[in-house]
């Protein structure tokens, strides 16, 4: 699985090389849209940065069509929705259409908003199974080992036979609109963008895999042609021999 991991010295590292592989993929797929699942959290706010700053002229902005992994219900000028962050440090400094971009309403009722973002879904994107294919889904990991917001009280989201589900925050009991395990396993590629010393102890349990990672929800992410592919820094890495 170390085949796979990618180690860069600092975040803004990681996000300046991860900008430019992520363009690099879009250029060379060959469909007419690439279909990109984003996450927030502060790596990820590097990587809309330092996509804005380089490329914020790109012909490619008409190709990528903008999904979420999840959403906090909130309005979307709210300052914890993932959607406004990157409204800010993305969207507002490049030539997107704006029907490229397709948010989760966080205004919403949630058990609704999930039901109309998979139908959305569904509309939108080519399918294997009977489930969407988002050629990339980028994703990243808490301190307690949960992506997208399914977390170890909510491992039954990683089995849900639904696109997208309502969860829960487990301390703050924040609802949230999220992907769900099979959603994201049918992921084209699936890529975690994951920094900080914090992580570290998880990072070591999945990659040695430990009888401990089974209740990591991260640990149960994988593609049709095998493991994700982990950007890390080299702080989350540091417990690894």
């Amino acid at each position: 699985m170390k085949q796979n991991l990618h180690t860069f010295k600092t975040p803004k590292e990681l996000a300046g090389k991860f900008a430019v592989q992520l363009m690099d993929w879009v250029g060379n797929h060959s469909g007419k849209e690439f279909h990109l699942a984003i996450s927030g959290g502060k790596t990820p706010d590097l990587l809309f940065d330092a996509l804005a700053g380089k490329y914020a002229d790109s012909e490619l902005w008409q190709k990528i069509h903008f999904w979420w992994v999840d959403e906090r219900m909130v309005p979307p000028g709210d300052p914890e929705s993932n959607f406004g962050v990157v409204e800010r440090l993305l969207f507002s400094r490049i030539k997107l259409p704006a029907e490229n971009i397709h948010r989760v309403k966080g205004e919403n009722d949630p058990k609704a908003e999930a039901l109309s973002y998979s139908a959305q879904i569904r509309k939108r994107l080519e399918q294997t199974d009977g489930w969407p294919v988002f050629d990339l889904i980028i994703l990243g990991m808490g301190d307690d080992g949960h992506t997208a917001s399914i977390f170890p009280d909510q491992m039954e989201l990683l089995t849900s036979d639904q696109i997208c589900s309502v969860a829960t925050h487990p301390v703050s009991g924040q609802k949230r609109v999220t992907l769900t395990g099979k959603a994201i396993n049918h992921a084209g590629k699936i890529c975690f963008l994951v920094t900080g010393s914090s992580k570290a102890p998880r990072i070591l349990q999945i990659f040695s895999q430990s009888p401990e990672a089974g209740q990591l929800p991260a640990s149960h992410i994988t593609t049709a042609s095998g493991s994700p592919e982990w950007y890390v820094d080299e702080a989350a890495v540091q417990k690894l021999g």
